[in-house]
């Protein structure tokens, strides 16, 4: 009988454990040669993104400079590997401005899109309008 006693009360600690979130950083260099086709432009950026495991929300930051013109638009793009494209997953805006800060909820087959790689941001202007940079969002320390 005391051993069912204490195997009830260990799997009742079990369940009343609080599940503990993880964050998870990313970040990505956006230039001219990643877009597919690549392109010859001056324009750089970065985005540095934070997941929350637990929430599923995607807290990111994308800067930019150098471009040939205004930025007409910026996408979080996937899945796709490195040199291929994909759909947009996140809109950033229309005529944005550097910098871009926002949240996005993301599904569980997003985040395991994410964890693995597979999205990259960029930026669209006028003369480059399939995309001027951009950066495959990796894992960042």
């Amino acid at each position: 009988m005391t051993a069912r006693i204490i195997t009830a009360v260990c799997a009742a600690l079990l369940i009343a454990a609080p599940a503990y979130a993880a964050t998870e950083h990313f970040h990505a260099d956006m230039l001219g040669p990643s877009e597919v086709p690549a392109n010859t432009t001056a324009g750089t950026g970065t985005v540095d993104a934070t997941l929350d495991t637990a929430t599923k929300k995607l807290d990111y930051t994308v800067t930019w400079s150098g471009l040939t013109g205004p930025a007409t638009m910026a996408h979080i793009h996937g899945p796709a590997p490195v040199g291929k494209n994909a759909g947009v997953i996140v809109p950033l805006g229309e005529t944005p401005t550097s910098p871009i800060k926002g949240t996005a909820t993301l599904t569980a087959a997003q985040v395991h899109a994410l964890e693995n790689a597979q999205y990259y941001v960029n930026v669209h202007t006028d003369a480059h309008k399939g995309g001027e940079i951009r950066g495959q969002l990796l894992p960042a320390p």
